[in-house]
């Protein structure tokens, strides 16, 4: 079944099951008010008839009689209103009318009426009966509804009792044609019903498709899409998250693409720089194998060999240490060593680069630093970013620095080499970018992979990279690793993070 038409039947169900209540507390309540009109006209003719029957002559001091002319003569009166009555004296005695049946009332109701109440009841419409056998069969066989009221004088002394009722035909013609009414208006208000209920549904059903249309576009591969949200409601709140989704993925997808585009330029780079080496291998190899390069010069080129099969080495190395990095497969076995004397190695290691390009490449801390960290990591790191400054540094100086912060150490790596734009700032972490695409046959940097690595790296130490850097003016990078204790802690907090919490962490 269609959502709409389980909207209808819903709304349709509820109001209908209202206007039922509403319709049988209505009837109910009426009827109850018909009787209860009725009671109270027929006790009042009884207290008229008790005023008359109680009235005493100013001369004799004696009640004044009733005439049966005069009973009679009222019921004719009271004939248009089917009213019947019966008149007891003070001994439970009929004195009107001589038809009655039963001559005098149970004692119980006589008790009753001693006492001073009125009693209220209707005849059984089978036996002509009370259902309590509380009064006289009278009314020749017609349904009742009657009261027994009692009468006393101005000294409270019981005097008699009357039974007065009523045929309860106009009461019950009465409340059929208000039945009858209140069934046309409750038809009438089901049709209301059902067109009211058809259009709440349609309306929350409109409201649904348009995500629905929406979300058929987006996996369509459409996201210009966005929902209206007036924050009215749930459907509102879902319309604001889509919306969110929505421009979530259109980034996801923008990056994917971008990821894509540098995934390609790579290869094509990555072919590059292998077809080189390799075609100067195999060139090699020819020669030697067909004798075709002289004696002396074999022991070159076999040392040419040798480098162009490192430079392939590099490039394989570094896009499986990126994947690792990123599936934390590496294992760090961090503990604490002298950073200045790590630090010290790397120039070692690059001042004949540095040399090459006219550069000047100086460690300023002399005195003992230590780290806590992977030994092996750190230096990739360090080493990675001096590297980078010295190739980007032409006749200039590169300046390492190492000190010891309150928990963590700092490592900055100045140069006053060519500099980075802002845009290229913000790209410089991710894979395969280059922030000089015309240097990528150098010998180092092949793969655009360096900072990628190291910005990994840095994270899985609980580190912190940041570098400010302008055009012709140089950069600078700044690189903390969390000392022993405030490494142990983060390690700690970051295994009691569940995985998908620790990725909405990074998200945030």
């Amino acid at each position: 079944m269609k959502l709409i038409y389980q909207q209808m039947i819903g709304f349709f169900v509820v109001i209908f099951t209202t206007l039922l209540i509403v319709s049988a507390a209505m009837i109910n309540y009426n009827n109850r008010q018909a009787y209860e009109t009725n009671w109270r006209q027929l006790e009042g003719y009884a207290r008229n008839f008790g005023e008359i029957f109680t009235e005493k002559d100013s001369q004799t001091g004696s009640y004044t009689p009733i005439s049966t002319e005069f009973l009679n003569e009222v019921q004719v009166v009271l004939q248009d209103d089917q009213v019947v009555y019966v008149v007891y004296n003070a001994n439970n005695e009929v004195i009107y009318p001589n038809t009655v049946i039963n001559k005098a009332l149970p004692k119980a109701v006589w008790k009753e009426l001693k006492a001073g109440k009125v009693i209220r009841m209707q005849t059984n419409r089978s036996t002509n009966q009370t259902t309590t056998e509380k009064g006289p069969a009278i009314g020749n066989g017609a349904e009742l509804s009657y009261v027994i009221y009692p009468w006393f004088d101005s000294n409270k002394k019981f005097v008699g009792a009357m039974y007065i009722g009523s045929r309860v035909t106009r009461i019950k013609s009465s409340m059929r044609e208000m039945e009858r009414n209140l069934l046309f208006a409750l038809g009438i208000s089901l049709l209301v019903a059902l067109a009211l209920s058809y259009l709440l549904a349609h309306f929350y059903i409109r409201r649904i498709n348009r995500l629905r249309s929406a979300t058929r576009a987006v996996a369509n591969g459409n996201f210009d899409v966005e929902l209206v949200s007036r924050g009215r409601d749930e459907i509102d709140d879902l319309a604001s998250d889509f919306n969110k989704m929505v421009h979530s993925l259109d980034e996801s997808n923008r990056e994917i693409a971008r990821q894509e585009e540098r995934r390609k330029e790579f290869m094509a780079n990555a072919a590059h720089e292998m077809r080189t080496p390799l075609t100067t291998i195999n060139g090699l190899l020819e020669g030697l194998a067909y004798d075709a390069i002289p004696e002396e010069a074999k022991g070159k080129s076999i040392q040419l060999m040798q480098n162009e099969t490192k430079r392939l080495i590099r490039l394989v190395n570094e896009n499986l240490d990126y994947e690792k990095i990123r599936a934390n497969q590496i294992v760090l076995n961090k503990r604490t060593f002298n950073g200045t004397e790590a630090l010290s190695n790397i120039v070692s290691q690059l001042t004949k680069k540095a040399e090459a390009a006219g550069d000047e490449i100086v460690l300023t801390t002399t005195e003992p630093v230590k780290v806590y960290a992977d030994y092996d990591r750190f230096v990739q790191v360090i080493f990675n970013i001096a590297q980078n400054a010295v190739q980007f540094t032409e006749n200039g100086r590169v300046t390492l620095t190492i000190k010891a912060l309150a928990t963590a150490t700092e490592v900055t790596i100045s140069d006053n080499g060519m500099g980075m734009s802002d845009d290229q700032l913000q790209n410089i972490w991710e894979r395969y970018y280059k922030a000089d695409p015309s240097r990528k046959n150098t010998k180092y940097g092949e793969s655009g992979l360096g900072l990628a690595i190291v910005h990994s790296l840095v994270e899985q130490h609980h580190g912190q990279i940041t570098v400010a850097s302008e055009l012709n003016q140089g950069s600078t990078f700044t690189v903390t690793f969390p000392n022993e204790v405030e490494a142990k802690r983060l390690d700690d907090h970051s295994q009691r993070i569940k995985p998908a919490d620790k990725q909405k962490e990074t998200t945030k």
